[in-house]
C-alpha cells in the first residue's frame, strides 16, 4: 500500500541521442515492431500505483509519440511535456506540470522495465523520501582527476551502478530543484544526497539497460 498517494510516472524521452550517434531520437528506434519508448509508457500505463504519466519530450516530436500511445489501454491520463535542453530541465518541467505526492522517473530508453521494479519504487516511499533501481557493479570502479591520475579505488561490495526508475516525494524533490537548480547532477538521487535525504537502493537486473549507444540496442533486442 502507499497510503492513497497520488503518484505521476514522468517518462524522459527529450534527449538529443548524441552518443547513440545514428542522427535520430534513440526512443523511436523499432524492437519487435514497437517503438523502444512505447515499452516504457505500456508497463507505467498497466501499473497499479500510477495515476497519470507525464512524457517529457521536444515540441516536434510530440506528434510522433501521440500516434504511438493512442492505441494504449489505459484509464490513466498522458500528458506530454515540453522538456529541456538537460535531463534536469526536463524533470522539472514535469514536476511543476502536476500536484502528485509521488513522482517516478524513468529513462523512456530503458524499455525492459520491470512491474516489480516499479512497485518496489512506490512501496519504499512509505519509509523513505527517494528510491532507485541499482545493481551492484561487477567491475572495479577507480575515481581519477582531470588527468586521469587514479585518486582511489571503489570497494565492489558497495559500489552499485544507478539505473532508474527513481522514486522521490514531490514536493522535497521539486524544493531540491530550486535550491540547487545550478547545480549539474546526472541523476535526482544526487540533489537529495546533498541535503542528507536518506535514498533507497533497490537491487534490479542488468537487462533493465539503458540504450546509450547503438550497440546496446543490439543488446536489448535479445532481452525483449
Amino acid at each position: 500500500m502507499i497510503n492513497n498517494k497520488k503518484v505521476t510516472a514522468v517518462i524522459l524521452a527529450a534527449g538529443n541521442s548524441t552518443r547513440y550517434g545514428q542522427n535520430k531520437n534513440k526512443n523511436f528506434e523499432i524492437i519487435n515492431n514497437k517503438p523502444i519508448l512505447l515499452y516504457s509508457i505500456e508497463m507505467f500505463a498497466k501499473n497499479k500505483y500510477i495515476d497519470n504519466i507525464n512524457i517529457a519530450a521536444k515540441s516536434d516530436e510530440f506528434s510522433i509519440i501521440n500516434k504511438m500511445i493512442k492505441n494504449i489501454d489505459t484509464s490513466k491520463n498522458i500528458d506530454l511535456v515540453i522538456g529541456g535542453d538537460s535531463r534536469k530541465k526536463s524533470v522539472y518541467n514535469c514536476i511543476k506540470n502536476n500536484n502528485s505526492d509521488i513522482i517516478i522517473i524513468h529513462d523512456g530508453a530503458r524499455p525492459a522495465i520491470k512491474q516489480e521494479y516499479i512497485n518496489k519504487c512506490i512501496e519504499e516511499m512509505n519509509i523513505y523520501n527517494g528510491a532507485t533501481i541499482g545493481v551492484k557493479s561487477k567491475d572495479t570502479i577507480k575515481i581519477v582527476d582531470e588527468n586521469l591520475n587514479v585518486i582511489s579505488t571503489t570497494r565492489r561490495d558497495n559500489t552499485w551502478i544507478i539505473q532508474t526508475p527513481q522514486c522521490f516525494d514531490r514536493k522535497i524533490l521539486l524544493n531540491m530543484y530550486k535550491k540547487y537548480y545550478d547545480y549539474n547532477v546526472t541523476d535526482e538521487c544526487e540533489l537529495l544526497e546533498k541535503d542528507n535525504y536518506k535514498i533507497k537502493v533497490i537491487e534490479g537486473d542488468y537487462t533493465n539497460l539503458k540504450i546509450t549507444t547503438y550497440e546496446d540496442l543490439e543488446i536489448l533486442k535479445k532481452f525483449l
